[in-house]
């Protein structure tokens, strides 16, 4: 069967930092989008006889698919997955170097940092914003953060392929390097009394997004620049962390593209 195989990247952003994955990825957006990155190795495409004429051409060019039925495609994914038909079996990515992130990114990149956000949702709709506001890479933690499952995959809707994802053992750390770089580094926190939109973020920001539950731990705060909140009424309360992440995502480009 044909499979493109890109071997070594020749992108300087990866390195051969790798996390455990789950090797399925399912869904009309993620499976175009890995199709179409040159830096994933596919070792098999599954479809449907009804969905095939679903996926561009130019995500099947190189490719062989395997025919197989709804429910044969359903016994091979997580209980309930919502496949539309397609799935790639494919190896995980390499995951850049934080530094090698910095080196590359403009005087106006936005990073977004997760502090032990660990719904797969919640994260792969963080991704899907962060990559349609153009944000530069997002970072989160070795431990207390989710794999790149289908699922979450699934949830970023393609982002995975497409956003750099950066992991890293000590949060505060990172937090450091960026401020090393320039970067001003924004903590999101419900109970701020500084409002996000009074803040200047037209240049070099990390955003820092919290668990929904506990949010940002002290020592990450303590390691931000300066805490800040979205203008919600009191009477209605903070949002879903993903939700918050969008609004945040768009105030920085708000402000950087007036």
């Amino acid at each position: 069967m044909p499979k493109r195989n890109p071997g070594k990247s020749k992108n300087h952003l990866y390195s051969a930092n790798k996390a455990p994955t789950n090797p399925w990825l399912f869904g009309l957006h993620t499976v175009t989008a890995a199709l179409l990155n040159k830096n994933r190795q596919i070792k098999r495409l599954l479809v449907t006889s009804t969905s095939h004429g679903r996926l561009p051409e130019a995500a099947l060019k190189g490719f062989q698919p395997e025919f197989v039925g709804r429910e044969d495609l359903a016994t091979l994914l997580p209980p309930g997955a919502i496949h539309q038909g397609v799935a790639v079996l494919c190896a995980q990515l390499p995951l850049p170097i934080l530094d090698d992130i910095i080196a590359d990114a403009p005087k106006n990149a936005v990073i977004m940092v997760l502090d032990q956000v660990t719904d797969p949702q919640n994260v792969g709709a963080i991704m899907r914003s962060a990559a349609a506001f153009g944000a530069h890479a997002l970072i989160m933690q070795d431990r207390h953060a989710p794999q790149i499952t289908g699922a979450l995959a699934k949830a970023a809707s393609g982002a995975v392929e497409t956003l750099p994802l950066v992991r890293v053992t000590n949060l505060s750390r990172a937090l450091k390097n960026l401020k090393v770089a320039r970067f001003w580094c924004v903590g999101l926190d419900g109970e701020s009394d500084n409002v996000l939109s009074k803040i200047k973020t037209d240049g070099r920001i990390a955003l820092v997004m919290g668990a929904e539950d506990a949010g940002i731990r002290r020592l990450t705060a303590e390691s931000c620049d300066i805490i800040a909140r979205l203008p919600t009424i009191d009477s209605f309360g903070t949002l879903n962390v993903s939700a918050a992440a969008t609004a945040a995502l768009y105030e920085c480009a708000r402000q950087q593209n007036s």
